[in-house]
């Protein structure tokens, strides 16, 4: 196991003591526990259409089969820069 030193604000530090001290436990191994259990939310969380679906459709003049034929459209020029 590796050794990793982080500063936190006093708060955190605080509060990661007090729940070290209610639970017995140390202080790594409560901040092992946030860190997993932050990073098992990330894997869980699906991405979701409803929080773009406002965005859906909402760019005016692009062909509605962009996502199924992309590299046939970028070819033709699409996602460059025009000369002004």
């Amino acid at each position: 196991m590796k050794t990793l030193t982080v500063r936190l604000p006093d708060p955190l530090a605080a509060q990661i003591e007090a729940e070290s001290r209610a639970r017995k436990l140390s202080k790594s191994d409560i901040v092992r526990e946030r860190l997993s259990r932050a990073t098992d939310v990330r894997r869980q969380r699906p991405a979701s259409l409803e929080a773009i679906a406002d965005l859906v459709g909402s760019v005016k003049g692009l062909p509605p089969d962009l996502s199924a034929r992309k590299k046939h459209y970028l070819k033709a020029g699409y996602g460059r820069k025009r000369a002004r």
